[in-house]
């Protein structure tokens, strides 16, 4: 017999060779398959549990959130409404102001992460404005103005505007509304934000007053406020 290996022997020899070698890819293959759909799972359930629990925390908020609403809406009364003995009643606006705000920001410290606590935040500035602590509400508000929620953060910026009118900071309100102006807001629409300005600027710039009240009946015709800007045109050249 030849000692030397013969072609149809080492033929056989790279064909179990092969054959082992595609086994190992095969089982390694499928080892890393199982890894990925491991990974997918357990991603998937982290994910339903997390939003699990955001939504739970959401649910808790909101209803805490009515809570709050209530006490900011409440009567001012000596004694409960007797069609509605369970609806908070206060003595004074600012008896009201306070429970309200300590409501909305145990609801803002608490749930942080949900839109009822990010909108508590903003109702606790208008508190603090209602019980003339300014300074401490525009604080609170230009926090809110930086937020990535872009609603949230023109609704913080148009009440921060309007604390500055009336508090005699015109020249920063107009600032902050002409800012307001050139964004796209549903909540604080242009219409809105462009007849605050103009109205601040009746004083100190007339002129540009009626170029803007003339601006908003040109954009926004047929509406209460193109009235409103009307009756702000009477007041600045009055008909003949």
């Amino acid at each position: 017999m030849s000692e030397h290996i013969s072609r149809k022997e080492l033929k056989q020899d790279k064909i179990k060779e092969t054959i082992e070698h595609g086994a190992e890819a095969v089982i390694s293959h499928g080892q890393f398959t199982l890894i990925v759909v491991l990974v997918a799972l357990f991603t998937a359930l982290g994910y339903g549990g997390w939003k699990f629990y955001i939504d739970r925390q959401t649910v808790q908020a909101s209803a805490a959130f009515d809570t709050a609403m209530k006490a900011y809406q409440g009567r001012i009364a000596s004694a409960a409404d007797p069609s509605d003995p369970s609806a908070p009643f206060f003595p004074d606006e600012s008896a009201r102001a306070q429970d309200a705000m300590q409501k909305f920001v145990k609801l803002a410290d608490k749930y942080p992460s949900t839109n009822p606590g990010k909108l508590a935040r903003y109702y606790a500035a208008l508190c603090l404005e209602d019980l003339e602590r300014q300074n401490q509400a525009l604080e609170e508000l230009k926090k809110i103005g930086g937020s990535s929620d872009k609603e949230l953060a023109a609704m913080a910026q148009y009440q921060t505007a309007i604390i500055y009118s009336r508090t005699g900071k015109s020249d920063d309100a107009i600032k902050t509304f002409r800012v307001l102006v050139d964004k796209q807001s549903a909540l604080v629409p242009r219409p809105l934000v462009l007849l605050e300005l103009a109205g601040l600027l009746r004083s100190s710039n007339p002129k540009e007053a009626v170029s803007i009240y003339q601006q908003i009946k040109k954009e926004f015709p047929d509406t209460t406020i193109a009235d409103q800007a009307d009756r702000g045109l009477d007041t600045l050249s009055p008909k003949s």
